[in-house]
């Protein structure tokens, strides 16, 4: 069981978790004696009793107190307390390069300054007979004080020998593809050697090594592959592209020491960490002068390509002076400038999950979302003036985009696609819009947008004239979600993002579809929100940075390689929104900030709207779950992976339950509360199936559907006989459907062309109720199950979410912020009352097809989520640069035509 805070291990008392690896957790604690904080790793008792990993972990203790170096972790004492080992280490703030990386490549300055800290380390270890054997960026902690490297636990000491496992043997563990056994490690850092089962040393770290300082270089992996089979075969057989192809501005001396870092035999490589060290010293010492060292022959096809260029530039500056003269005039030349809007005192951007400013195609205009005197609307900022005003008609807008003459604004609001006049007025609602994800305005007047629809059926169009959206793009098995549209000029074709874990933007890619055709062609680009520059280029976010690359809009192909454009652009990891837009005319506007990930509490909330926030921390919560007894609570948290987790609400303690794949979610428990039934890729490509296990973790995830579809559980029935659970179909879009337990068969309970989500069975096991948006607009229905029967409308102005009070006679359900609460009656025939609200509040989210929260089992409270404060402090400033495009074809040249 995990640590509970106060617990004591000597002198040394548990304050929290810190995280969990695969030979035990890792707690915040205090030492006592000396008043300082320091990490605790214990054993996990059950892994206590394999003799192996209990060996492993006593390596650990005896590989790290060998070692005394500035940037190795450093082991303070070990002990054995109530039949658990554990160590207590130094304790480090900071981030790992992992997670760093999730921004995108370091800078060249801290590529050079960490890869020489670790390089020193390694070296030390190396000098001690310890080979590393698990260096990757998870492994590597950037702190104020310099990089730290991490877990010697799969260390190999010189005297050690360990039987080799057998290739067949080698297993594989989430998107890292860890491998487990006697070969160890992690798979994609892995040396072909290592692979092999073959002598392991110095310079298989070396080879690691050689990985990482690839990936931190460029921002990607030098091996990636779709199966283990495939990632295995390119690290034996294949090289990576040169970091130079990826970065130009790369020193050659940093080319040559990773590529020789990666020799597929290790005699070919570097032969010691220290020589690594100094060539990487080297290159920093010498400076551009690095740059000369590809060799004679290269600086006399430079020097000739200088001369070239002189000459070229003679000819064409006597070309423009004779038009100069001829026209009496000199040629334009375009500045490109930088400035920024600071925002008016009384103004704060608003709704930074989703775009919050656009740029006229003219680049005359900037419309952006803030909150001014309590209400939420769009304000107008011509960059010829020092004044923005409110549009009226847009109160309560988001997602704004313009129209190609400039002149019109599209946005959404009350889940309704509308467009204003710039100089406001009455606002005309084009088509219903749930839950938007981005928009964008065709010359031909065709609105692309994806929606609560969209999620089932990709993206959608409509007319600039309003009417019945119509599909756009349909969804494949390997990109459950569509979002993000950019219609490319000439109307023919469209490009957008597609997630191939749901709900996963910071793993998005990017695909163009041309009009008409059956079937997207992928990009390969991890990023989102595509957009299209006039000048030839793919424009996408990638991890808080604006890349570029080269775009042949007529073949819909990259002809080149992106490169970052801008950093810092805010990015939200949870939608995917990427705040910046470019106008027609090369104007860029962003908000700086980077990748910002929402967070938020969880919070009892009483039938009159008073709130306890619960103790456990902040997350990227979603779909919480209360246990049927009331003792604890399972909950997604989607923080680069989604993963369920379990709150114990009496012991204030927070543990996680799935580890296998990375889209775990909407957690539902059995009845008497022994398992929990989840919607999970694990095991599986593709979209999520219904899994369960059980609820105290102590057993593996059992598959309970198999489909191409996409399914996910949301209720049991009483009896824990039946599960009703959602499919998306791309043909019929989301239905409701029931799976019984006994023959592990399922039959569609709700299927018709309208989204149905969120089925609830009432209490006693009769009914079930959910959201349809069959009438034009979500609305929550009832129906006796199995049937036949009637079918009841309970909500009168709008619904979603619907749960049942545990004790019966009312069922609960979200209208945008307001919880509301109807009497049901369920004797012989079924009854409900008038709606009524019972409190109203921030509360995430506002349109969720699966229920955001969940009622107490004595009905009588509510549990919600509150949004933090975001991490990075809304900006203030929107940053302009007028003339862009000449700073962007000079870094990204274009394919010449």
């Amino acid at each position: 069981m995990p640590l509970v805070p106060g617990r004591k291990f000597g002198p040394y008392e548990i304050v929290g978790p810190l995280g969990a690896g695969g030979m035990g957790e890792v707690y915040r604690a205090k030492d006592t004696r000396l008043d300082r904080v320091v990490a605790i790793k214990v054993l996990s008792a059950h892994l206590a009793e394999m003799p192996d990993l209990r060996g492993r972990f006593e390596r650990e203790a005896r590989t790290i107190a060998s070692l005394n170096h500035p940037h190795i972790c450093t082991l303070y004492d070990v002990g054995q307390q109530d039949g658990m080992d554990y160590l207590v280490l130094e304790y480090l703030e900071g981030e790992t390069l992992a997670q760093r990386l999730l921004k995108g490549p370091l800078p060249l300055d801290q590529v050079l300054q960490c890869a020489i800290e670790i390089a020193d380390a390694l070296d030390k270890a190396h000098r001690k007979g310890v080979t590393h054997r698990d260096l990757k960026p998870r492994n590597i902690m950037l702190t104020e004080s310099g990089s730290k490297l991490l877990d010697f636990g799969l260390a190999k000491l010189r005297q050690e020998a360990e039987p080799a496992t057998p290739l067949s043997e080698l297993t594989a563990e989430d998107d890292s593809i860890t491998a487990q056994g006697t070969i160890i490690g992690t798979l994609r850092y892995m040396a072909p050697e290592q692979i092999e089962a073959g002598q392991v040393d110095a310079r298989t770290d070396i080879f690691a090594f050689g990985l990482v300082v690839y990936e931190m270089t460029t921002g990607k992996r030098a091996f990636d592959g779709k199966s283990q089979a495939s990632l295995i075969a390119k690290i034996l057989e294949t090289d990576p592209p040169p970091i130079s192809s990826l970065q130009p501005m790369t020193p050659p001396g940093l080319n040559r020491l990773v590529k020789k870092c990666l020799a597929k035999e290790p005699e070919r490589r570097w032969q010691a960490a220290s020589d690594v060290c100094d060539e990487l010293k080297w290159i920093v010492e010498s400076g551009t002068q690095a740059a000369d060292s590809a060799g004679p022959s290269r600086l006399a096809r430079k020097n000739w390509r200088k001369t070239l260029v002189w000459v070229a530039g003679g000819l064409a500056g006597c070309a423009i002076a004779g038009l100069a003269v001829w026209n009496l005039k000199p040629a334009p030349v375009l500045v490109v400038s930088r400035t920024v809007i600071t925002l008016p005192a009384d103004q704060q951007l608003a709704a930074l999950d989703l775009p919050a400013l656009a740029v006229s195609p003219d680049g005359r205009n900037i419309v952006y979302v803030a909150v001014q005197t309590g209400t939420r609307k769009l304000f107008l900022r011509p960059l010829s003036s020092q004044e923005a005003k409110p549009i009226v008609g847009t109160e309560g807008a988001v997602a704004p985009f313009f129209s190609p003459d400039s002149q019109q604004v599209g946005f959404f609001v009350d889940g309704k696609l509308k467009k204003v006049s710039v100089n406001g007025g009455v606002a005309m609602t084009l088509a219903s819009a749930p839950s938007p994800r981005g928009a964008s305005w065709s010359s031909d007047g065709t609105i692309a947008l994806q929606s609560a629809a969209g999620r089932s059926l990709g993206l959608q169009q409509v007319s600039q004239e309003g009417g019945v959206a119509q599909p756009l793009t349909h969804l494949g098995v390997r990109d459950p979600n569509h979002g993000w549209p950019e219609i490319l000029p000439g109307n023919k074709a469209v490009l957008f993002a597609y997630s191939s874990t749901f709900g996963a933007w910071n793993k998005a890619q990017i695909a163009v579809k041309e009009l008409g055709a059956s079937e997207p062609r992928y990009l390969a680009q991890t990023g989102t929100q595509p957009r299209y520059a006039a000048t030839g280029h793919l424009l996408f976010v990638q991890h808080g940075t604006l890349m570029a690359a080269p775009f042949n809009a007529r073949r819909l192909a990259l002809t080149g390689t992106a490169i970052p454009a801008v950093e810092d652009v805010m990015e939200s990891a949870t939608t995917g929104a990427a705040q910046y837009s470019i106008s027609a005319t090369g104007t860029l506007v962003y908000l700086a900030g980077g990748v910002v990930a929402s967070q938020s509490r969880l919070v009892w909330v009483s039938r009159k709207g008073e709130e306890q926030v619960l103790t456990v921390g902040p997350h990227d919560y979603e779909f919480p779950r209360i246990s049927p007894d009331g003792r604890r609570v399972a909950v997604t948290i989607a923080e680069e992976e989604q993963q369920i987790w379990v709150h114990d609400i009496s012991k204030d303690t927070l543990t996680r339950l799935t580890f296998e794949g990375n889209s775990n979610s909407n957690p539902t428990w059995y009845p008497n509360g022994t398992r929990i039934a989840f919607g999970s890729n694990q095991s599986h490509p593709g979209p999520n199936n219904l899994f369960w296990l059980p609820a105290d973790g102590s057993g593996r995830a059992e598959r309970l559907s198999t489909s191409d579809y996409t399914h996910s559980p949301n209720s049991f029935s009483p009896d824990g006989q039946l599960l009703a659970f959602v499919e998306t179909n791309p043909n019929t879009g989301r239905d409701v459907w029931v799976l019984k337990l006994t023959d592990r068969k399922a039959q569609a309970f709700v299927q018709t062309p309208a989204e149905e989500t969120a089925p609830a069975f009432s209490p006693d096991g009769r009914w079930l109720a959910y959201s349809s948006n069959e009438s034009g607009r979500r609305e929550i229905y009832v129906q006796a199950y199995p049937g036949p029967g009637g079918k009841w409308q309970i909500s009168t102005d709008g619904g979603q979410e619907p749960v049942w009070n545990p004790r019966g006679g009312q069922l609960f359900y979200r209208s945008e912020s307001k919880i509301m609460e109807v009497d049901v009656e369920k004797k012989s025939e079924f009854s409900a009352g008038k709606p009524r609200m019972l409190f109203e509040g921030p509360y995430l989210p506002t349109g969720a097809s699966f229920p955001y929260y969940d009622v107490s089992p004595d009905g009588q409270r509510f549990l919600m989520l509150k949004p933090v404060d975001l991490q990075t402090p809304v900006p203030t400033q929107i940053n302009v640069i007028l003339n862009w495009f000449e700073e962007l074809k000079q870094k990204v040249p274009a394919e010449v035509k």
